[in-house]
């Protein structure tokens, strides 16, 4: 087990290095998470729900960028409370907030996986990023055609590495246990 935890980390630890710096830098200043998003992931110290809020942050981007959501309006003002108005920028900016969210993630993962090779929360939080990590790509396609900056190309190449390396980390991972199962179609109902 020792041993599997140690291919996640330095697969996540390889990624970090690998992302290009343009896009993890901050333009002119900006935050790639709103105030109440710091919160709500400086109050949530269980690593899966923490990487949920990561997943939620990055889902308000997309929202923004393709102008949709499968949310409810009950949903989407229960979110305004939480985490405040939906983010604005450009397309380069919101792209470049979600590769930065994605790094992110992944840190965090690395982090608890370091500190602790058997914290059962690992695995159930990398194959929550690792669900939602080819859908990112899947609706950020689109605009990469559109990108008009060097900044913005970086970006995207970002979240698709970011992609790649959460995908491959989670398919060295063991099976889901009976527990995390349980765990995971309970909080789909």
């Amino acid at each position: 087990m020792t041993r599997f935890f140690n291919l996640i980390a330095a697969s996540l630890l390889t990624l970090s290095f690998a992302l290009p710096a343009a896009a993890l830098t901050n333009t002119q200043g900006r935050d790639h998470l709103t105030e109440l998003e710091v919160e709500q992931i400086k109050d949530t110290q269980v690593l899966d729900k923490r990487i949920g809020v990561f997943v939620k942050a990055i889902e308000r981007r997309l929202r923004v960028l393709t102008g949709t959501t499968s949310d409810t309006a009950k949903q989407q003002k229960k979110d305004a409370e939480l985490f405040g108005d939906l983010p604005r920028g450009s397309h380069g900016e919101l792209i470049g907030d979600i590769a930065k969210i994605l790094d992110e993630a992944i840190t965090n993962i690395d982090d608890v996986s370091q500190r602790d090779e058997k914290n059962p929360l690992v695995p159930p939080a990398l194959r929550l990023l690792a669900s939602e990590a080819t859908r990112i790509v899947e609706q950020l396609r689109p605009f990469r055609s559109q990108a008009n900056s060097e900044a913005e190309v970086a970006s995207f190449e970002a979240v698709t590495e970011s992609a790649e390396a959460i995908l491959a980390a989670a398919n060295k991972l063991p099976p889901p246990t009976a527990k995390e199962k349980k765990k995971s179609h309970k909080s789909k109902n």
